[in-house]
């Protein structure tokens, strides 16, 4: 029985944050009530309550859905990449980016990340945090994993140049959402600029 309840619990939590998701992109967030949400999902706004104390909360449970299964993704990169550190780099990469809006708008990524910046102590906000540390682990991993195979240099700190790569990545995916008229296009070609030399100095003399 407890493992129903508890299926039963993320099915509930699942269609509360599609519903979310699929209002907020579509009307904006701010023009969205929590009555609305309930209403959409089909569940009482005492139930709601339940599960989220208000809409930023469940605007950062959807950004940590988002992430989750872009990590998700990311996986099968780092257990076999290409032996082109680029490529390898752009592969991973790629999926961060093209995944982003999928269940989130760039108006919902702004509002996110200054809730997250406003209200740290929050379990939502900690739970962003600690995605965006896992998924610079995932980076600093498909490097280790490149030096492991032969690929790149192994006299190179992976964690340092891991970090080194996410940092930017998202300093260019803040750029991104911060201007609504960039494209994924633009987003891809100015990151695999700025990549390039790295993974020149990472392969192998």
């Amino acid at each position: 029985m407890a493992g129903l309840r508890e299926k039963q619990k993320a099915d509930r939590t699942r269609r509360i944050l599609e519903a979310a998701s699929r209002l907020f992109r579509e009307q904006g967030y701010g023009a969205i009530r929590i009555e609305d949400i309930a209403h959409a999902a089909e569940v009482s706004v005492g139930t709601l309550y339940n599960y989220f104390t208000n809409k930023g909360d469940l605007l950062l449970a959807i950004v940590s859905m988002e992430v989750e299964e872009v990590l998700e993704s990311g996986k099968s990169i780092v257990a076999d990449p290409p032996d082109d550190i680029a490529r390898a780099l752009g592969d991973l990469l790629g999926i961060y980016f093209d995944h982003s809006l999928y269940y989130l708008s760039k108006e919902m990524w702004r509002t996110a990340m200054a809730i997250s910046i406003e209200a740290p102590g929050t379990p939502f906000s900690a739970r962003y945090t600690e995605l965006d540390s896992l998924l610079a682990a995932q980076v600093c991993d498909l490097i280790a994993e490149l030096q492991r195979k032969g690929y790149a240099r192994t006299d190179i700190d992976a964690d340092a140049v891991g970090q080194l790569l996410f940092n930017n990545l998202n300093q260019m995916f803040t750029e991104f959402v911060k201007q609504e008229a960039m494209t994924f296009a633009a987003l891809h070609t100015a990151t695999a600029r700025q990549n390039a030399p790295i993974a020149e100095f990472l392969a192998r003399r």
